[in-house]
């Protein structure tokens, strides 16, 4: 079972909510994100495009501005290298198109996944190069291509780095950390020590909004183009999982508008075939259903599609490659299942169980769908994943993390063991030899400093409270705390001793549950499950019997008590509001 712990963080809520006209339950929650003062709380609730932090902030934007203006004027042609993920095809389409309407020689060259690998290399300098390509801009990546861009100094290219991930470092004798920054003409990374930004989590798609803020100007002439522009930060924001807070927080909540509301064909035929055209817009839907389309192309495929359906503006072709994507990407959900399976049973089968960080090896896996099967994994066990398979030149992989393990900084004190490697505090990517597989487990495993306490699962309740009080006015009010994501979950409360009165089974595939659940004073609610069945119904036979189990979908009464996590929403059918509880987890109740 999960250790639940329900969030004591003190303030007087009462007058938060006065002032702020809230509800006292919001305020807490507010309160429960860290977020304090009167400005802060203005800010989270309020906050517009006004309150976005000065792109000139950015360590040589202005700089890096300057260059790309004079090389503009002076006609030479430039090269955008990209990322074959969500953000760096997103990134790439921003640079792309302000570089174009500012009236550059520009063009795009993004990464084959398989075949050329994370970033730079030097087999896309040298076809720069021959191209006869003056200036290359990177985006989402090049902050740890110090070598690649050393390489194309030598052939008198000039460099522009934008990028948000962590810059590489090595530790001198007495422990201090140098920072390991590439000789680039200029470098737009906020991760960087000295670098003034007031918030470092953006992804490389809001860095290279901020760029072309700096180049485009505020003038009223630029205004459609720069939203449009922020529809792509914001989709990468949520595709690359961004903590929603700060300025993010306010980039995705007008980006969601913009991005439904999108002159862009590309984006707009990605909308209909995945039937969200005309359609309100949440966080939910880039991470979970248009964004998986994106990094579908750049896994199986080549990012270098999705791309074109976003420059098109030709609208069948952009129909057409949509479509492509889409089904690209349901083949990687049949793929990335499979390959979940067979890591599940050699962890269960071998003595692998008993590490507190997992390696795992699987030699025939798809090399992009590394990361995802890491990550289900990662949520399946509670603790550190890389998974590992065959590649070209030895193995590589990627990590998924957990908030007590800073897997960057982990794997920065074996990096011996890798031909390459990146990565921040949550996610990595690796490269290696075959043979260091092994000692990269072990020596991973004998320096975690993972305690028992760090591998729980932790479930954090923002308020004990009684079902009676989530009413629709209630539900309607948390809407000012969207948009919901990662540094922003969607709230969760708890009730203890509730009783199920009678239940459902629904669901085209039975995998859904449906049922009427009572208070201890007597009050009934609607609350579906759309959990694991079969791990539910195991745990009402054990606790209270099979006929309890059985019964209950006959119109049997169940007696025992249950305490429940859940979160209460609004479920509108043909014009019609119905409250009802969405269960998240459970437990015996008194």
């Amino acid at each position: 079972m999960a250790n639940w712990r329900v969030s004591a963080k003190r303030a007087d809520f009462a007058a938060i909510a006065e002032k702020f006209h809230i509800d006292p339950v919001i305020a807490r929650i507010i309160r429960n994100r860290d977020i304090t003062g009167d400005e802060a709380i203005e800010r989270f609730l309020h906050g517009t495009l006004a309150n976005l932090h000065d792109p000139r902030l950015l360590k040589d934007a202005e700089r890096a501005a300057g260059i790309l203006e004079e090389k503009i004027r002076d006609g030479k042609r430039i090269r955008v290298i990209g990322d074959y993920d969500i953000d760096g095809v997103c990134a790439s389409y921003i640079l792309y198109t302000g570089l174009r309407v500012l009236g550059a020689d520009v063009d795009v060259e993004i990464p084959h996944r398989i075949h050329d690998g994370y970033g730079m290399n030097d087999h896309m300098i040298e076809a720069a190069h021959e191209a006869g390509v003056d200036t290359i801009l990177t985006c989402d990546n090049g902050i740890a291509a110090g070598a690649q861009i050393d390489y194309a100094k030598s052939f008198g290219m000039t460099v522009i780095v934008t990028d948000h991930h962590e810059v590489p470092y090595e530790e001198g004798e007495d422990g201090a950390r140098r920072e390991l920054v590439p000789a680039a003409d200029a470098v737009v990374d906020p991760k960087q020590a000295d670098c003034p930004y007031p918030f470092d989590g953006i992804c490389g798609a809001v860095v290279a909004y901020k760029l072309m803020q700096v180049m485009l100007g505020a003038g009223a002439d630029q205004e459609a183009l720069l939203e449009e522009l922020l529809a792509f930060a914001a989709f990468a924001t949520v595709g690359d999982v961004m903590e929603l807070r700060d300025e993010n927080r306010i980039i995705v909540r007008y980006g969601l508008r913009l991005i439904a509301q999108s002159p862009n064909p590309g984006m707009q035929a990605l909308l209909t075939v995945c039937g969200l055209r005309d359609k309100p817009l949440s966080a939910y839907h880039i991470g979970f259903v248009l964004g998986p389309c994106l990094n579908a192309t750049g896994r199986l495929d080549t990012a270098r599609r999705a791309l074109r359906m976003f420059v098109t503006d030709d609208g069948a072709e952009a129909a057409t490659i949509a479509g492509e994507l889409k089904e690209l990407n349901d083949s990687r959900k049949n793929m990335t299942l499979q390959g979940t399976k067979r890591a599940v049973s050699m962890i269960e089968e071998s003595d692998m169980r008993n590490d507190r960080v997992l390696v795992v090896y699987l030699p025939d896996c798809h090399e992009s769908l590394a990361g995802i099967i890491a990550g289900r994994i990662r949520e399946r066990y509670s603790r550190p994943v890389f998974v590992l398979t065959d590649a070209e030149d030895g193995v590589k992989g990627s990590g998924r993390s957990i908030e007590a393990y800073h897997m960057f900084d982990r794997m920065s004190e074996c990096r011996e063991l890798y031909t390459k490697y990146g990565g921040h505090r949550m996610a990595a990517g690796v490269s290696m030899p075959a043979e260091n597989v092994e000692a990269f487990r072990r020596y991973l495993n004998e320096h975690c400093g993972l305690s028992d306490e760090d591998l729980e699962e932790k479930i954090l309740i923002d308020v004990p409270m009684p079902m009676s009080y989530a009413t629709p006015d209630f539900v309607r009010q948390l809407a000012v705390l969207e948009p919901f994501g990662n540094g922003n979950p969607k709230p969760v409360f708890a009730q203890k001793n509730i009783r199920l009165v009678k239940g459902r089974i629904l669901g085209r595939n039975g995998n859904v549950a449906k049922y009427t659940v009572e208070d201890e004073a007597g009050g009934q609610f609607e609350m579906m499950y759309f959990g694991d069945l079969e791990s539910w119904h195991d745990f009402l036979r054990q606790n209270f019997g099979d006929e309890a189990c059985d019964g209950l979908y006959r119109g049997v009464r169940c007696e025992g008590r249950i305490h429940v996590i859940y979160y209460p929403e609004l479920d509108v059918y043909q014009g019609r509001e119905r409250l009802q509880m969405i269960m998240q987890d459970y437990c015996r109740g008194d």
